[in-house]
């Protein structure tokens, strides 16, 4: 089923031309993935290996037996699975019988017994399971059971095909055939008025119609800030899979979980580890986690406990070494798969064989303590920018193609960049400063005086650049890097909820870098004085707040005499906004842009010596950025009143007339001061 294992790291085919990014062509592509694969296949146990004869089965010659035990031996009764010989519903179950004659584990009876609860207002339920073992359809099995007995199940998970056993299990009990498509298959309707429904998690985080019980399958592959906002429904269960590239997320195991425990919910947590896709200790599955690192993990916290900064190293993780050293890949892919919500397969062939991919790693006594994965971007030739430009997707090059796709500029794949795809710290040194060694190693490299990547084309970097869903924590971490906004995406992501954020840094003043980024800040400041109102009317506040900061455009406000009249008598008299609101715009732009070089909390709040405190801020972005109504400003952000919240409004504008008001301005604003 495999071409000839000595001969298979040579063989390139479409998914090696998937890689060839340009500038790269598929002769850049390197068979290490394979490579390593063909090596899992020939020293795991329980592995089989047949070399089929030209001629026939006469000419078949077996390579290895993959016995792990005497042929006919104890093998298949060591694995077998301890099956739930004819469940029954357990005593006093609510559920009905076919619920649980659906269950083909005693651990799934239990799951669904669990899943009970959320029949009741204020419960929740955390299954958790290795990935085979049920977890999806004993959620299944529930919603079902819940929907025949009148709930209303809204169902989400990262992407409808996470969540397709669950649908198949409700509907087997609902006893409802196959659907024709998938916008019917998001639907499933009971006898009783009881219904299951799918919708994306940023979606399904509103609780659109006012569910009974929702039902977050792959919950730590979403963000805890998402999965908080599920702690309204009446009741909610929370499904993730132990191992596996879903369950790597520390943030739902570390951080949600306390806020779970923290919540009014009664919680009941159930654990699945019957397998059914496999037998017990099937080698096969070992393989799969092993050849595909479904179950990599960074260093252990006590292996990294102690570690500091300056005592790191910072170092190159070349394909050999990787390939080279198993445990040097788990960890450093671990910390990767950490630092995102979405990994698959693929991720590790990119990182094994992908000529325009690099990774940078921070190693402190032994152990991998922060990972960076890098994508060299740009340098295209003008032919392949025209076609950018009239719409040709081009591959690997994610901000070029921003840049010059979406925001029209046909030269924005020329200079060269490099994008940091992922970056990572160990969990149990985060804060302590090393993502941002890190970040200051690679800039050194790629940017310094004779820098570059290692097999850079050139040697010559014009920028840096990142892209991510945008919150207000790493809004600050980019820019203290010196990353500046460029770009804030129209919508949001399915998954997250999030808007995503590109920032570049430039390397050295007055290069291609410096220009890409002096064009594009400026296109962005001028972008979002209007957007902001129109496609950024529901971006967070406290986002929109952390992504002007992080512009470099400079600003000016120039109002006529008439719009000071409006801002001065709104501030320090009874003037009113509705006035001149363009003129508050504008000083809004100006002052959340440029700051006041004042120091921050951690949550974004100013400390004291800002102009503007963290509610003021977010003032200026719902009432005269966005331009929400007063009454849910006001309810949003505390003010006991609409009319509180614009007299706040007005107070927030004396600073600014201060800063930046001109002579009539300042004589304007004396006239109250002195009345």
């Amino acid at each position: 089923m495999t071409p000839e294992l000595d001969a298979w790291p040579a063989v390139r085919d479409r998914f090696d031309d998937s890689l060839a990014v340009p500038p790269y062509g598929i002769e850049d592509v390197t068979g290490r993935f394979r490579e390593r694969f063909v090596g899992t296949l020939r020293s795991h146990p329980g592995i089989a290996i047949v070399s089929l004869g030209a001629d026939g089965p006469e000419g078949d010659a077996v390579e290895r037996d993959g016995l792990i035990g005497p042929p006919g031996g104890a093998t298949g009764d060591a694995g077998a699975r301890t099956a739930a010989e004819n469940p029954t519903a357990p005593p006093n179950a609510t559920f009905p019988a076919a619920a649980y004659e659906a269950c083909l584990t005693g651990d799934q009876v239990r799951a669904v017994r669990a899943f009970e609860s959320l029949a009741t207002p204020g419960h929740a339920v955390v299954a958790e399971a290795d990935r085979g073992r049920g977890k999806s359809s004993a959620a299944g099995i529930a919603a079902g059971a819940l929907a025949l007995a009148g709930a209303d199940v809204l169902v989400t998970a990262p992407a409808f095909r996470n969540a397709a056993e669950v649908f198949a299990r409700a509907r087997e009990l609902l006893g409802e055939t196959d659907t024709d498509s998938e916008r019917d298959a998001r639907r499933l309707d009971a006898p009783g008025g009881g219904r299951v429904r799918f919708l994306p998690p940023a979606e399904a985080a509103d609780l659109p119609d006012d569910p009974d019980a929702v039902i977050v399958d792959e919950a730590a592959a979403l963000p805890v800030r998402l999965l908080e906002r599920f702690l309204d429904a009446p009741a909610v269960a929370f499904c993730t899979t132990v191992h596996g590239y879903e369950g790597a997320g520390r943030g739902f195991s570390i951080r949600f979980r306390e806020r779970l425990r923290a919540s009014p919910f009664s919680v009941r947590d159930v654990r699945l580890d019957e397998p059914i896709r496999y037998a017990r200790n099937d080698p096969v599955e070992a393989w799969a986690s092993r050849a595909l690192l479904l179950d990599a993990r960074p260093a252990v916290d006590e292996a990294v406990a102690g570690s500091t900064v300056g005592d790191a190293t910072y170092r190159t993780l070349a394909t050999d070494d990787l390939l080279a050293d198993e445990a040097l890949l788990r960890e450093a892919f671990g910390l990767l798969v950490a630092a995102h919500y979405r990994t698959e397969p693929n991720d590790l062939a990119r990182l094994l064989d992908a000529p325009n991919l690099t990774a940078r790693a921070l190693v402190a006594e032994g152990r991998v303590v922060a990972v960076a994965l890098l994508a060299r971007e740009g340098g295209l030739d003008a032919e392949t920018r025209r076609g950018m430009y009239e719409g040709e997707r081009v591959r690997g090059n994610m901000v070029p193609d921003v840049l010059t796709s979406q925001l029209r500029d046909e030269t924005a794949a020329e200079p060269r960049g490099v994008r940091t795809v992922r970056i990572a710290t160990h969990h149990a040194l985060r804060g302590e400063g090393f993502g941002t060694r890190l970040l200051d190693e690679v800039h050194a490299e790629f940017g310094g005086e004779g820098g570059g990547a290692e097999g850079d084309r050139d040697g010559d970097v014009d920028y840096f650049s990142v892209g991510y869903g945008a919150t207000p924590r790493l809004l600050r971490f980019w820019r203290r890097a010196g990353y500046r906004t460029v770009h804030l995406s129209t919508s949001r992501n399915d998954a997250s909820g999030e808007y995503s954020a590109i920032m570049v840094r430039p390397v050295g003043e007055g290069g291609p870098g410096s220009a890409l980024l002096d064009r594009h800040a400026a296109a962005f400041r001028d972008r979002e004085r209007d957007g902001l109102s129109d496609a950024h009317r529901d971006v967070d506040p406290d986002v929109v707040v952390g992504a002007l900061r992080a512009c470099s455009a400079p600003t000016t406000v120039d109002l006529t005499e008439t719009e000071w009249r409006s801002v001065v008598g709104a501030s320090f008299g009874p003037g009113m906004y509705d006035s001149a609101p363009g003129a508050f715009r504008d000083l809004a732009m100006a002052a959340l842009i440029e700051g006041d070089g004042g120091s921050e909390t951690t949550d974004g709040d100013a400390l004291d010596g800002d102009a503007l405190d963290g509610r003021e801020k977010r003032l200026l972005v719902r009432k005269v950025l966005q331009g929400r109504p007063s009454e849910s400003v006001a309810d949003e952000l505390g003010y006991v009143s609409a009319g509180a919240c614009m007299r706040a409004l007005g107070d927030a504008y004396e600073p600014l007339v201060e800063r930046y008001g001109t002579d009539f301005a300042l004589e304007e604003r004396e006239r109250f001061i002195n009345k």
